[in-house]
């Protein structure tokens, strides 16, 4: 629901949250997760948004309000101790250039407002393309491609806003987004042609790359809101999610396709690669295919985060099975209903 002036939260309450782009695929499901864990929650959206278009969750007051207003954004979430910083550009490396640091300093000028603690989530662009195959917390950052690079500036700018004194920051890090609609991988590229019989895969198929089911990681945000006390001023956390390979994948997509009658005569999903070499040619007129082609290491190189931290502060991680992510993740896109879910898990 939208309130056009004050919203009705209590200031006194001691489970606040601010999640600024509330609207994206990350920030809806911090949302939904902060609000089923009992927190309230004041979701930051465009002053375009139509309050038709906003779902109506229990426990979340909905702001259109510019996240670049500072004032009006802070005065409207007095007694939020925590901000999500769940913005995020166009994936080309202009929109990338022009508008992240932008972001980043209002999400740092309304949490210092606030005096609250700023949540942003990572990925693994900053280790490059000579990363070793675990990546923990204290590692060196070699970041090789730009936007890696400015991933790296990102984190340092956060880190420097945490020695003034008057905001504290956790980075929680993860791998390639899946889950909670469209935007990913699996919908752009891997399974769009899945009901046809057919994956296209970016790279070979026995190299274990990490991947982070959407629910699993925005209630590994509430938890670690929840211990936030226990951290330093400035803190880097890894989320392990699933460490798969191309075949485990396989084994999901086919069993999900010979449920709906998916899978070709042969009794086998067609597999094809993804084109790099077309996808660069096509990025001199189209920005955001030349950022996806700079990406196509991620694809070669194995490596996994080590949760251990994580796991010290917050105990296990929220972890949702393989299978039944990968389902969940086709109900959200419209490919299988989720009555196929329930029969599934029967």
């Amino acid at each position: 629901m939208i309130t056009p002036t004050r919203f009705p939260h209590c200031t006194d309450n001691p489970s606040t949250v601010l999640i600024l782009g509330a609207r994206g695929r990350l920030g809806l499901a911090a949302t939904r997760a902060f609000a089923q864990a009992g927190w309230q929650v004041l979701a930051q959206v465009r002053p375009s948004a139509q309050s038709a278009a906003l779902p109506a969750i229990p426990g979340v007051w909905w702001m259109p309000v510019a996240v670049e207003d500072t004032a009006a954004l802070a005065a409207q979430a007095q007694g939020a101790q925590v901000v999500v910083h769940a913005l995020n550009p166009a994936y080309t490396h202009k929109a990338w250039r022009e508008q992240a640091p932008v972001l980043m300093e209002a999400a740092i000028a309304v949490t210092r407002q606030l005096r609250a603690t700023l949540m942003l989530p990572g990925n693994v662009y900053n280790f490059g393309e000579a990363m070793p195959p675990v990546l923990r917390e204290d590692m060196p950052q070699a970041a090789t491609g730009f936007k890696g690079r400015m991933r790296v500036q990102l984190e340092q700018r956060l880190q420097a806003a945490t020695r003034q004194g008057e905001i504290r920051a956790v980075v929680l890090r993860a791998g390639d987004f899946f889950g909670s609609g469209t935007g990913s991988w699996i919908d752009q590229a891997i399974a769009k042609d899945l009901p046809r019989g057919r994956i296209t895969w970016p790279g070979p198929l026995d190299v274990a790359t990490p991947w982070a089911y959407l629910p699993d990681l925005a209630r590994t945000f509430v938890r670690v809101a929840q211990e936030r006390d226990r951290l330093a001023v400035f803190e880097c956390l890894h989320f392990a999610g699933h460490h798969v390979t191309a075949q485990q994948w396989l084994h999901s997509f086919t069993a999900i396709a010979a449920e709906q009658g998916w899978l070709p005569d042969a009794g086998a999903l067609r597999l094809g690669q993804l084109p790099w070499p077309l996808l660069r040619v096509m990025g001199l007129v189209a920005p955001t295919f030349a950022a996806l082609a700079d990406m196509r290491y991620l694809w070669r190189t194995p490596h996994r985060l080590d949760n251990t931290r994580l796991r010290a502060l917050i105990g296990d991680e929220p972890h949702t099975p393989f299978d039944q992510a990968v389902r969940q993740a086709l109900v959200d896109l419209g490919l299988v209903s989720t009555r196929s879910i329930r029969a599934a898990l029967a």
